[in-house]
């Protein structure tokens, strides 16, 4: 009879297709390392920040306990240790600055090595203020172009890297900031290299900010650096 044709049952498969769409819808992961004196209007610009765009963002601390007392005494509690980031992928790393925390990031084996890692897979790769100077450049990590926290002591190790009076650099896989300031640039810098530049504006808007290209360029300062 018309209609009655019996089909029988076939076990359901998986569409490649699908799963490259679930793959794709995954949030982008960030991880944000702090220290003793980070500084704190940074490390909440980046992570604010890339919540909003829709990365999943992990703060990780490198000093031991997970709550964190910051540059100006704001106490942050950390998602977890650095030590249990070591063996995880991420789309990107995001240090922020602030000194001595700018230093003590630079003395975490841990993060010395994720951050090692994930340059040489030409993965985001991120510092403001005090941090390129103080983490890239220790680290070798530099690239041809950088910008960094204006005093004279952290611009002299980019030498002939730095670039004067621009808020944000972004050369390949390498992102470099100047500071506090500038630190919602920064991070749209961020969001422009991993989701796009229509997203960064997007947000830039909504936020009521400009990203780096719209914006201001930094004042320069004669002070020996951010403390």
């Amino acid at each position: 009879r018309v209609g009655s044709t019996f089909f029988p049952s076939q076990p359901w498969v998986r569409s490649p297709h699908r799963r490259r769409a679930r793959r794709a819808m995954a949030a982008l992961k960030v991880l944000v390392p702090i220290a003793e004196d980070s500084e704190e209007i940074e490390t909440a610009c980046i992570t604010d920040t890339l919540v909003r765009a829709g990365a999943a963002v992990t703060v990780a601390s490198v000093s031991g306990d997970l709550q964190v007392k910051m540059s100006r005494g704001l106490k942050i509690v950390a998602d977890c240790k650095i030590e249990d980031c070591a063996d995880k992928e991420w789309d990107a790393i995001a240090c922020p600055g602030g000194m001595p925390g700018a230093e003590r990031l630079r003395d975490s084996k841990a993060l010395e090595e994720l951050l090692r890692k994930q340059a040489s897979a030409s993965k985001v790769t991120a510092a403001v203020c005090a941090s390129p100077a103080v983490i890239f450049g220790s680290h070798g990590l530099l690239p041809g172009r950088a910008v960094c926290y204006p005093a004279p002591k952290f611009v002299e190790i980019l030498g002939e890297k730095h670039v004067a009076d621009a808020p944000v650099v972004l050369d390949g896989h390498i992102i470099t900031g100047t500071g506090p300031g500038t630190s919602l640039q920064f991070a749209l810098k961020i969001v422009e290299k991993l989701y796009g530049q229509e997203k960064a504006e997007e947000l830039a808007k909504a936020m009521l900010t400009t990203t780096a290209e719209e914006g201001a360029t930094p004042r320069r300062r004669s002070s020996d650096g951010p403390d």
